[in-house]
């Protein structure tokens, strides 16, 4: 089942204009994740604008159908660090429940997460 990661585009962490003018650090993080996740079964991205969880950008949600979602943020917009929410994502997505046991969680994603929430209930 798809596992997909909702990036935050907007995110601005202090700092970013003197870093990198004109693109926020959500934007950078966005590409990243995306050239990381290229090619990964049953993992897919896209892109929001605000996740309100600016007091910990960069932010990203891993959500799935009838599984548990998760808010991970307060991350640099770097090449582990989009690596590593790739490996959960797809950890997630191999989970029947989204539940991943947390000695299976790569490194760079321990202390990043803010929210889980359940799975909506069926209509049934």
């Amino acid at each position: 089942m798809t596992t997909w990661i909702t990036i935050c585009d907007t995110c601005k962490r202090d700092d970013w204009e003197a870093r990198a003018p004109g693109v926020t650090d959500g934007e950078t993080f966005a590409d990243l994740i995306e050239a990381a996740a290229e090619g990964t079964a049953d993992v897919r991205t896209r892109r929001h604008s605000c996740l309100m969880g600016c007091a910990r950008g960069c932010n990203v949600a891993i959500q799935g159908p009838g599984k548990l979602n998760y808010t991970v943020g307060e991350f640099d917009p770097s090449v582990e660090a989009a690596e590593a929410v790739v490996e959960y994502a797809s950890l997630h997505a191999q989970s029947e429940t989204g539940q991943v046991p947390y000695k299976q969680w790569p490194q760079a994603i321990k202390g990043h997460f803010a929210t889980r929430h359940p799975p909506l209930p069926s209509d049934d």
